[in-house]
């Protein structure tokens, strides 16, 4: 594919992960416009989460390029960073069972106006500034379609209380507080219901309509969204990688089915980011 995506979009050529144990994805190539919802589709251990976290600057691809909101990668990963935010990734953005919803949410924002924000957010006047992490808690759970009036103590409710939907739902919340331009979401359709996956879709729908680009890791994505497929990719990258050298390829047939093993590392690394 020729030409590059300006502002929000997302573009891949042949991007490709490789660690210790193999390859994580290789050759992915995809172009997606700003406001895209972006659905990394395949079986588990295929590679998805390293691939969100390639894409969103949290790790390091190995060969090819991507540009992300005008930021190429690998070159720019830092500066993909600030204007993305990750949500339900395991190991990375996991929420604390004995805090509440309102402890959650009030500690993510103190931390984007101490860390996130301009130095001229940081230094409005106190007042001024509870006031607006105010409106933008409640900007992002109205975004999440979290409704805390709904659970079980409202905005006290723990965490371990939370059903898995809502529990996604205000891990979104968290990550939307940052107003990032893209959103990485992992294990999106994991252990819902039928109806519940309809409505986390319709929701990732919205959030990218509202001009936020939407890249979600899911076993089988919906119609309507810029499909890119890990399923068998690492396999075929072997396979690849087998024809070219016998002792690699002998090195490489133990590392059969570790894929698995290399996302954790990539986990890892993503929450040292």
């Amino acid at each position: 594919m020729g030409g590059t995506v300006a502002a929000d979009g997302v573009t891949a050529r042949d991007l490709g992960l490789r660690g210790p144990r193999g390859w994580a994805f290789r050759a992915v190539s995809f172009e997606a416009g700003p406001g895209s919802l972006i659905t990394i589709e395949g079986p588990s251990g295929s590679g998805r989460t390293c691939l969100l976290l390639a894409l969103t600057g949290r790790m390091k691809p190995t060969e090819g390029t991507a540009t992300v909101a005008g930021a190429e990668l690998p070159r720019r990963m830092a500066a993909v960073r600030r204007v993305s935010a990750l949500a339900h990734v395991p190991g990375v953005t996991d929420l604390d069972p004995a805090l509440t919803v309102a402890e959650h949410l009030s500690e993510r924002a103190l931390l984007q106006r101490r860390f996130g924000d301009s130095l001229r957010a940081l230094l409005r006047p106190r007042q001024e500034g509870r006031a607006a992490r105010r409106e933008r808690i409640e900007s992002a759970l109205t975004a999440a379609g979290l409704d805390l009036e709904s659970l079980p103590k409202d905005a006290r409710t723990a965490v371990r209380d939370l059903e898995r939907a809502e529990a996604l739902r205000l891990s979104l919340a968290l990550a939307l507080i940052a107003r990032p331009r893209v959103l990485g979401v992992d294990d999106t359709d994991l252990k819902l219901s039928d109806v519940e996956r309809v409505a986390i879709w319709e929701l990732l729908r919205s959030i990218a309509a509202s001009g936020t680009t939407v890249l979600a890791v899911c076993s089988e994505a919906p119609d309507g969204t810029v499909r890119v497929s890990t399923a068998g990719t690492a396999e075929e990258a072997d396979t690849e990688s087998e024809s070219e050298s016998e002792s690699e390829s002998d090195s490489e047939s133990d590392e059969n089915g570790t894929e698995g093993k290399e996302a954790a590392d990539a986990i890892a690394q993503a929450g040292r980011a």
